[in-house]
């Protein structure tokens, strides 16, 4: 019986998780795992976490699709993609600050 009280609580963080991940923008099902398997921590590396969007974006010259500035690779067209010498507006700066 212990074991599945653990097993719930541990349920709850990795649902807690997934809640501030798709808040942000992030992955759900990976901060769900991570706050699952790791229950404290996960957690607090959760809220810490990056929002998706504030991530710089770039325009790739092949395809026109627009990515995050970290990406070495299109995911549109599969063309090698060197650092921008020009970024776009993160997907905040361009809703003013909020988030949509």
């Amino acid at each position: 019986m212990q074991g599945l009280g653990l097993l719930v609580i541990m349920f709850f963080f990795g649902l807690g998780g997934a809640l501030i991940a798709r808040a942000k923008g992030n992955p759900v099902g990976i901060w769900f795992g991570i706050a699952f398997l790791v229950p404290v921590a996960g957690l607090i590396a959760a809220v810490f976490s990056r929002a998706a969007v504030d991530e710089p974006r770039r325009l790739c010259e092949n395809c026109g699709k627009v990515l995050p500035i970290s990406d070495t690779l299109c995911t549109g067209c599969g063309m090698d993609l060197e650092y921008p010498e020009q970024q776009l507006m993160s997907r905040r700066d361009e809703l003013g600050g909020r988030r949509g």
